[in-house]
C-alpha cells in the first residue's frame, strides 16, 4: 500500500459558506475623502473678506468667505422697518371702530325718524369697506415680513458657510476679487475616515456584506496594514469589467492624505454567524486515498 501526500498551496484563497473556493487577490484601489465639497456663491459679487486659509480646520456652519453686502444690508434695514411697522393696521382698525360707532348712531337716529334708510345703508357699507381695509393692511404687513425674510436669505447667501467638519483644502479667491456665480471659491474635505471604492469581481462581491472586515495595505508587500469595513455595496455592476463597486470605510486618525494607492482584501464570512470570519492561507495538506497494489 502506498500513501501519497500532495501539498497544495492555497495562499490568496478563501473558503466560502457554499463550499466554493474563490481567489481573493488583493484589489488595487485609491483612497478618497469621505466628504469633499467645493463651495460657490449663487450670485456674482466682490469678495469682501476671506476668513480661512488653506489647511485650517473648520466646523459646520462656520463662515469661510463673505461677499460685499453693503447695498443689501441697507435694503435689509429698510425692509425690516417695514416688516415691523404696524401703524397702517392700527389706523385701519381705528377707522373701522369709528365707522361702527357711526353706524350705531345712524341706526338710533333712524328709529327716531331723524335718518333715512339710505343713510343707514351707506353707514353699513362704510363698515364693510373699513373691515376690508383692515384685512388688506394685515395682508400687506404679512407680505412685508415675507419680503424681509427673502432679503435676509439673499444676504445670508453672500456668506459661504462650511456644511461639514473638515479642513480647508484650497481657497480659490482673494479679498477684493470679483467672482461670477457658481465659480469655485473654497474646497473643504474630511479625510477621517477615508473612503475606498473597490472594483471587486462580481462573483466575490455578491457574497460580501455590509460591516464585513476588509484588510487595507498601503504597500504591495502588505507590511503597512489596516482594517476597514464595508459600508456600501453597489446595486449595478460594470458589465465591461465584470466588477461591482464596494465602498470601504477606513478610520484615519493619523490623517494620511487621500489619493494614495492601496491594496484591499476582503475577509469573507464563514458559517451561519455573520460576525465570524476565516481566511485560509499558507500550505494545505491534501491526502489521497490509499491504493492497493
Amino acid at each position: 500500500m502506498i500513501r501519497t501526500n500532495i501539498f497544495l498551496c492555497v495562499s490568496c484563497m478563501v473558503v466560502l459558506p457554499a463550499g466554493d473556493v474563490v481567489v481573493a487577490d488583493d484589489i488595487e484601489a485609491i483612497t478618497r475623502p469621505s466628504k469633499d465639497v467645493t463651495l460657490s456663491f449663487v450670485h456674482p459679487g466682490r469678495i469682501a473678506e476671506v476668513l480661512v486659509k488653506d489647511g485650517q480646520y473648520v466646523n459646520p456652519g462656520q463662515v469661510l468667505v463673505r461677499q460685499d453686502d453693503l447695498a443689501e444690508q441697507a435694503q435689509l434695514a429698510y425692509l425690516k422697518a417695514q416688516a415691523e411697522d404696524t401703524i397702517r393696521i392700527k389706523a385701519a382698525k381705528a377707522q373701522l371702530d369709528q365707522k361702527k360707532v357711526d353706524l350705531k348712531k345712524i341706526r338710533w337716529a333712524s328709529k327716531q325718524g331723524a335718518a333715512t334708510e339710505l343713510e343707514v345703508e351707506h353707514a353699513r357699507l362704510d363698515v364693510t369697506i373699513a373691515e376690508l381695509s383692515l384685512e388688506l393692511s394685515r395682508f400687506q404687513h404679512e407680505q412685508d415680513k415675507r419680503k424681509y425674510q427673502e432679503a435676509k436669505l439673499r444676504v445670508e447667501r453672500m456668506r459661504l458657510k462650511s456644511p461639514i467638519a473638515g479642513r480647508v483644502e484650497r481657497v480659490f479667491v482673494e479679498t477684493g476679487e470679483s467672482v461670477d456665480s457658481l465659480s469655485e471659491v473654497v474646497r473643504v474635505v474630511n479625510i477621517d475616515p477615508l473612503w475606498i471604492d473597490v472594483p471587486a469581481p462580481v462573483r466575490q462581491a455578491r457574497r460580501l456584506k455590509t460591516d464585513q472586515v476588509a484588510r487595507i495595505a498601503f504597500d504591495k508587500a502588505g507590511k503597512d496594514k489596516f482594517k476597514g469595513k464595508i459600508i456600501h455595496i453597489a446595486s449595478v455592476a460594470d458589465s465591461a469589467s465584470d466588477t461591482l463597486n464596494v465602498r470601504v470605510e477606513l478610520p484615519n486618525p493619523t490623517r494620511r492624505p487621500a489619493g494614495e494607492r492601496v491594496f484591499v482584501r476582503f475577509l469573507p464570512f464563514v458559517g451561519n454567524k455573520a460576525d465570524k470570519v476565516k481566511a485560509i492561507s499558507g500550505r494545505a495538506n491534501v491526502t489521497r486515498p490509499e491504493k492497493k497494489e
